[in-house]
């Protein structure tokens, strides 16, 4: 990867970095189950396409657009469709807690004749019908960042959540020693992301010397993050760390400061928001493990591609995890991680 100087000054000049940067990053690599199988992983080097035949008609359905996370996975699916000529929708159902939204959406994603939809699933098992319904119809499937493990799909694209877990606990065990006390916060309950998560960290927690004292699952948004910690810190005074998802790690970072604790109790970010970068610069946060989600997006509209022209394609994809600290920062190119500072959702490209 591009090594980067992220001061402080610099900052919003790296996220703010135009889309000519995207020729820069490929071949990326990332992890590959061949044919499928999860027992035969390799790590490959993916070179996309340069232009579809044709403009394909594509249509996305994702969660929400609430926090950089999506907008960095929407810039990602938008720079993609308008590089390689295709058209594309895109839905976003307003949250977690919105699964009928996305169901109706889906439908107005087959209603409009689209040749692929590209699924951020709020749950497997609510969208599961529908993704059986489409592909019966035999319209490209691809799952996009959140995972489709038991429905048959084309092609999925998911960050490898297991090891972003059990990765970050490893970690903070070499910081903070054996015995810490940690609380989880993995994410919304049903997601499926969110309960592997808590797998990977539970499972490297407890080779770690972690013990876990709390989980607190609950929606991906701060403010709802925010009564969650709250109430976890009322009911475990001596805890040492916090994990979890970025709107956990960034409503800690002032519920242990209203509390007088922000110098007794480390944070562990499961994955990226924009803020993260500078509290991981600032040392409020101690790790970020970040999944790339412009390249998730980039990605996912490749696979989409090759399989509506036949050209050869990874059933299977898994995005190794980056462990990002202060003291490597400066290693990582963060146009693969956030939109350029400033950047909108878009929802059409024609």
């Amino acid at each position: 990867m591009t090594a980067l100087k992220l001061t402080s000054a610099a900052l919003a000049l790296v996220v703010g970095g135009t889309a000519a940067q995207a020729q820069d990053w490929w071949p990326f690599e990332i992890n590959a189950a061949k044919n499928g199988n999860l027992e035969t992983v390799e790590t490959i080097a993916y070179q996309p396409l340069e232009k579809a035949s044709k403009p394909w008609n594509l249509c996305v359905v994702v969660p929400h657009m609430q926090d950089s996370y999506w907008v960095a996975i929407d810039h990602g699916l938008v720079d993609a469709a308008k590089r390689q000529g295709v058209k594309m929708t895109v839905y976003q159902a307003g949250g977690y807690a919105n699964l009928p939204r996305q169901v109706a959406q889906y439908d107005d994603c087959m209603a409009s004749g689209a040749d692929a939809i590209l699924i951020g699933a709020i749950s497997e098992a609510g969208m599961a019908a529908k993704i059986t319904e489409g592909m019966d119809k035999g319209i490209v499937n691809i799952a996009l960042a959140n995972p489709v493990l038991e429905t048959p799909i084309t092609a999925r694209i998911t960050p490898d959540y297991y090891q972003k877990g059990y990765q970050g606990a490893l970690y903070a065990g070499e910081t903070l020693g054996e015995g810490a006390s940690a609380i989880a916060f993995p994410g919304p309950q049903g997601s499926g992301w969110a309960e592997t998560y808590l797998q990977g960290f539970v499972d490297g927690a407890a080779e770690a010397g972690i013990s876990v004292a709390g989980e607190y699952f609950g929606e991906a948004s701060v403010p709802a993050q925010l009564r969650l910690v709250e109430d976890a810190l009322m009911s475990n005074p001596d805890v040492t760390m916090l994990w979890g998802g970025a709107p956990a790690a960034e409503a800690a970072v002032g519920a242990l400061a209203d509390a007088g604790m922000d110098g007794d109790v480390s944070i562990f970010a499961s994955y990226e928001n924009q803020t993260m970068l500078s509290m991981i610069e600032d040392g409020k946060v101690q790790l970020v493990a970040t999944e790339y989600p412009v390249m998730i997006g980039e990605i996912s509209v490749d696979l989409a591609i090759r399989a509506l022209e036949g050209e050869p394609y990874e059933q299977v994809l898994l995005v190794a995890p980056g462990l990002v600290t202060a003291d490597n920062i400066a290693e990582y190119d963060t146009t693969q991680i956030f939109a350029p500072e400033g950047t909108q959702p878009v929802f059409s490209v024609e």
